[in-house]
């Protein structure tokens, strides 16, 4: 009689975002998993899962909660941990990005601890803990960690890191460069130097990224790596901006350059990111993948509306601007805020 092969339990936690959607599809192909699903429950959420029904384990529940967490961290043998409050509501509500973030995250290690000690933690933090690199943006594990000013998704980010590092339990840590999903245009994107050299990851490799490490825990145990798309996904922002306004019909990306700020943001380039698609084999996509999704992702019908509306469009988005409202108001702390204050003074105040 045959053994019966132990299948890899795995619990995976914010499955209805970007990423953890990606990361769902790509673990249901492996047979030697049982996956348990935890996600807060909404509309979006059990829409999002119900195909998934008949092959994983779902529990909603809310991760800030103790108790409830409690009850999915026992006997697994890994976690892939992707629930978070990213920007801008991070921003918008910085208590919840703390609840949700930080002491979701310390609610998870707890759990693992006591229901689960053997198990390796697969945590999904962010290229926002470098914080301001415009001036120097190539970027390595082994850089200081400085979240720009007011970045509250970021430090929630370097304070969930130690935490980490800090447990009793086998860990790997991500550090996620931008990944372009589905994103709506808000003020975030003025929040961004034009001149930003960025490095994508599209969420179909990012989400195989964390699949696959599921495979590989022994090679990733107790390391921290950069993960991003690679030398083919790297674009100054400015020609990123230009290229997504024209696929959904809105032109050029015209804006004032004060719309835009000059400094305290983040991004770069992940010059040490081969690291850890030698190891994991995840990178399948590159820009021009991205943007030809994007073009498919628009009806051509909703691209000429959108053609004819440009320009109260774009006026309506200069208007979310906070950079380009301190401009026009001259607010002092919010203008130190966003520019290079020594530069803005020795220039005209001009549109």
């Amino acid at each position: 009689m045959k053994n019966e092969i132990v299948k890899k339990r795995i619990l995976l936690t914010g499955a209805s975002g970007t990423v953890g959607f990606e990361a769902l599809q790509h673990l249901v192909e492996n047979p030697d998993y049982e996956i348990t699903v935890f996600d807060v429950k909404t509309r979006k959420s059990i829409k999002k899962l119900a195909p998934f029904q008949s092959r994983v384990e779902i529990v909603y529940g809310d991760i800030g909660n103790q108790e409830e967490v409690q009850k999915v961290t026992q006997n697994k043998d890994a976690v892939i941990h992707l629930a978070a409050i990213i920007p801008p509501l991070a921003d918008i509500n910085p208590e919840l990005a703390y609840r949700v973030n930080v002491q979701g995250t310390e609610n998870l290690i707890r759990g693992l601890e006591i229901g689960s000690p053997d198990c390796h933690l697969i945590f999904s933090s962010s290229v926002s803990v470098y914080g301001d690199r415009i001036n120097n943006p190539e970027i390595k594990v082994t850089d200081a960690l400085k979240p720009s000013p007011g970045d509250q998704y970021g430090e929630t980010k370097v304070l969930c890191e130690t935490l980490i590092q800090n447990s009793n339990l086998s860990w790997t840590i991500f550090r996620l460069a931008a990944i372009m999903g589905n994103h709506k245009m808000s003020k975030l994107m003025f929040h961004m130097p034009l001149k930003t050299p960025i490095e994508i990851c599209t969420p179909k490799d990012a989400g195989r990224a964390f699949a696959n490490a599921a495979g590989y825990l022994k090679k990733l145990e107790n390391q921290i790596f950069n993960l991003g798309g690679g030398e083919n996904c790297v674009i100054v922002y400015e020609s990123f901006l230009d290229k997504m306004f024209d696929r959904f019909g809105l032109g050029k990306a015209n804006f004032p350059r004060r719309a835009f700020a000059e400094k305290n943001f983040h991004c770069g380039i992940l010059k040490d990111g081969d690291v850890l698609d030698t190891i994991i084999h995840f990178r399948e996509q590159n820009l021009e993948d991205y943007f030809e999704m994007v073009s498919q992702q628009i009806h051509p019908l909703q691209r000429k509306i959108t053609f004819l509306f440009r320009s109260i469009i774009k006026k309506w988005l200069l208007s979310k601007s906070e950079p380009y409202r301190a401009h026009i108001k001259g607010n002092a702390r919010e203008l130190n805020q966003f520019f290079n204050q020594s530069e803005y003074e020795a220039r005209e105040i001009l549109v």
